[in-house]
């Protein structure tokens, strides 16, 4: 927006009273500063009026879905106050806690067509409207997604766990000479990455277990899921949330068998899957008139059919004869530790836009039942496998 003065004290002011992030310097540097005859007290707040003035003086310099923003903005001040630093930080594509608080309780709604309306969009447009509709629920947080949203960086996080499970997964196939239920091969137990019961304190397998599927059919619907479930939710909220809920879902499949199903093996990266994709469900479910998502109900009809079918292939392939007793075939649990996951510290992830997750109560409240959960299974899986005296199958 072109060089101007560093912002005074008016801004310094308002950032210490409304706790608000600061500013990184190069976004400074391109920030208007506040007129000193717009806050002459130096309190960090001027007028609404005079805030509609700044804000036309710079509206060329802006997109018409932020300025909007702005002024939704304006008028949920009743007051006729409003934080400069909030002008500030939407400029530079920052959320304070005060500008999230204003939006919410503002009552105006927007006055121009909603984003699914706009024509003449680029097929990459179209993709990210796409992805807002299907992922967010509320209008105002779709249009700024629209607008911040640069693609740098990509979905990195499921692109790299998708294609090294698909590398191992061919690598582990030439390997047996078998692509097709490779779990009935007799040596496949012995891969280092597998979960096994007489192997539990090698800790690493309690994760590592992802990278090792049934087989084909197995591989095929979790990358299916994970690629058009995880991929989107990842473009809206980032690596660090979607591979929190991704790796917390593995974690605690793993566990979940160790506690309930004490003598099966475990692969595959269901858990993951599913507490993204229980999480992604459940969302929509609790937002359901505010999601606007084409074909929402047959969507979510198609995901849990997929579901069912690859825990049904579980359960049945639990319970079938082993190729090498008195060894099981591997567990069905983990899947329902990804689910438990995903209801409780996936809805709050996904549940509000960019709100950081320390601000929520729900998820101390649901990262401490996690914490709980984890150390019981720890001390479980060191005491219980001898006070329970329990046969376990031999080591592959």
């Amino acid at each position: 927006m072109g060089e101007h003065p560093s912002p005074g004290p008016a801004v310094a002011a308002c950032a210490e009273a409304e706790r608000i992030e600061e500013l990184e310097p190069e976004a400074e540097e391109r920030l208007p500063a506040a007129p000193e005859d717009f806050d002459p007290g130096s309190t960090g707040y001027i007028s609404t009026g005079k805030f509609r003035s700044l804000l036309e003086s710079h509206s060329s310099k802006l997109d018409p879905h932020k300025k909007e923003v702005l002024l939704a903005l304006a008028d949920s001040h009743a007051d006729g106050q409003i934080c400069y630093q909030d002008f500030a930080n939407l400029m530079s594509n920052k959320r304070s806690n005060s500008f999230r608080q204003a939006i919410l309780q503002g009552n105006r709604r927007l006055s121009s067509k909603a984003l699914l309306e706009e024509k003449g969009l680029s097929l990459s447009q179209r993709l990210i409207r796409h992805v807002a509709y299907e992922t967010l629920p509320r209008e105002i947080d779709r249009k700024w997604y629209y607008d911040s949203y640069t693609c740098c960086p990509p979905p990195w996080f499921m692109i790299t766990v998708t294609l090294l499970e698909v590398a191992l997964f061919l690598y582990n196939g030439v390997l047996l000479d078998q692509f097709v239920l490779q779990v009935t091969h007799p040596q496949y137990l012995k891969n280092s990455l597998v979960y096994h019961p007489q192997l539990r304190a090698q800790a690493w397998r309690y994760v590592t277990y992802i990278f090792m599927h049934a087989g084909v059919e197995h591989l095929g619907l979790n990358v299916v899921l994970q690629l058009l479930v995880g991929m989107p939710l990842e473009m809206v909220h980032g690596a660090t949330r979607i591979g929190l809920i991704y790796v917390a879902g593995v974690v605690a499949g793993s566990l979940a068998v160790s506690v309930a199903d004490m003598t099966a093996p475990v692969v595959g990266s269901s858990g993951g899957v599913y507490a993204l994709v229980s999480a992604h469900l459940a969302n929509i479910v609790m937002n359901w008139s505010g999601m606007k998502c084409q074909f929402k109900l047959l969507r979510m009809a198609v995901a849990l059919i997929c579901m069912s079918m690859e825990f049904g292939r579980a359960v049945w392939l639990r319970f079938h004869p082993s190729a090498y007793p008195p060894c099981p075939h591997p567990s069905f649990v983990a899947h329902l530790g990804g689910v438990a996951v995903g209801i409780t510290l996936g809805v709050v992830v996904l549940r509000n836009y960019e709100q950081r997750l320390q601000d929520q109560s729900l998820w101390w409240i649901f990262v401490t039942m996690y914490t709980i959960f984890v150390l019981f299974a720890v001390f479980w899986n060191i005491f219980a496998y001898t006070l329970l005296d329990l046969k376990l199958p031999p080591p592959p």
